[in-house]
């Protein structure tokens, strides 16, 4: 059996060039945990009742948004801040497709004998301004998300981990929540919908990064014995005006 490489911990700048496993994969992952949850549940608001604390109401993307938050935390943890600025990128550049793509199929003429296009426009027809609102949410909120965990790493010298995607989770959440909701609803919804909404998916999508905690452990872990390797951003320009690493 092939042993697991000895995990290095490095500067950021030491990757060029360097042949990385799995990023390309956690890369496409997050563009498609992005897309679907905007595209399928963020315009739904669902209505739970919960022991104790009563009706809950929350939007639907709740259950799988936040997993884009825990993988652009294993994706900062393992290969550095420039690595995760370039996939929200991707994602950012993915998420305008997938609005332009549902304007024009909602606006195209749909044939006489198709019976779906009010129910198509129903669900779809509010995507552009969704979209909109989520890719300049989730911009701000990962960028914040990568940059609190980056800074942090170096400051704690790479322990208590928990710390950290706990902590980056607080600020990124924070900051989507605060651009995304009004944006994308305010109009749309009722304004006390909008606001509860708001504030419940946050405190809902950080107990999420909470409960998932010992899981993001076991990824981070994996990929760090995987490619071998423990980035360090040190030296690193954190503007996130650009994709290049």
């Amino acid at each position: 059996m092939e042993a697991a490489p000895k995990i290095v911990a490095v500067e950021a700048e030491a990757l060029h060039g360097r042949t990385l496993k799995y990023y390309d994969f956690a890369m496409a992952a997050f563009a498609v945990i992005l897309i679907c949850s905007n595209l399928i549940g963020a315009g739904k608001p669902a209505q739970v009742t919960v022991p104790v604390f009563g009706t809950v109401t929350f939007g639907a993307g709740i259950l799988f948004f936040p997993l884009g938050y825990v993988l652009g935390d294993v994706l900062t943890e393992v290969y550095g801040f420039a690595r995760a600025r370039r996939v929200v990128w991707v994602g950012f550049a993915a998420s305008v497709f997938a609005a332009g793509m549902s304007w024009v199929v909602v606006s195209l003429p749909p044939s006489p004998d198709w019976r779906g296009q009010a129910a198509l426009a129903e669900v779809f027809g509010q995507v552009p301004r969704i979209f909109l609102a989520s890719i300049l949410a989730f911009w701000a909120g990962e960028m914040a998300n990568a940059f609190v965990l980056a800074r942090m790493k170096v400051l704690t010298d790479g322990k208590h981990l928990w710390t950290r995607t706990i902590g980056s989770t607080v600020v990124g959440q924070g900051v989507d929540s605060l651009i995304f909701y009004p944006l994308a609803f305010l109009g749309v919804w009722e304004t006390s919908l909008v606001f509860t909404v708001l504030v419940t998916n946050y405190l809902l999508k950080v107990l999420w990064e909470v409960v998932l905690t010992p899981v993001t452990y076991r990824v981070i872990a994996w990929f760090k014995h995987a490619e071998g390797l423990d980035v360090f951003d040190t030296k690193t320009d954190f503007t996130p005006f650009k994709a290049s690493v």
